[in-house]
Formats: structure tokens, sequence, C-alpha cells
């Protein structure tokens, strides 16, 4: 599992390098450009979920905890 900063510096670079694709774009189409274009696409959304799970994680703690805990209080509640 990554950290946010090492997240944050992939998407950095990713959106560095497709900046460059997209110039190389403008001058005129080349399809293994615009092949890698549409993979930087798909790794940067990646990416940024990759980074927006990390985040809450790192706030709200592990996701199947707080399943766990949520249904034991539902189990609780029912119980009352």
């Amino acid at each position: 599992m990554n950290t946010l900063d090492d997240i944050r510096l992939e998407i950095e670079r990713a959106t560095e390098r497709r900046a460059e694709l997209l110039h190389v774009l403008a001058e005129g189409h080349d399809d293994n450009v615009a092949a890698e274009h549409a993979e930087l696409e798909e790794q940067i959304a990646r990416l940024w979920d990759e980074y927006r799970e990390a985040k809450v994680r790192g706030r709200f703690g592990d996701r199947d905890a707080i399943i766990k805990r949520a249904r034991l209080e539902e189990r609780l509640e029912r119980a009352a």
C-alpha cells in the first residue's frame, strides 16, 4: 500500500507525461501516442481512486473494521 505522498507523486508524474503526450498529439495524430494517452488517463483515474481510498482509510480506518463495527451496533440496537 502506497502512502498519500507516494500516490500524489505518481499522479503528478503521470499528469506531466499526459501533458507531453497532448502536445505531441496536438501536432498530429499518432496511434501509438493516442494509445499511450488513453492508458495514462486510465492510470491517473486509478491513482485518484487509490488516493481517495487511502485518505478515507487514514481518516476512518479499515473498511472491513468499520463494517464489522456497524453490524455489531446494528445487532445491539435490534436486541435493545
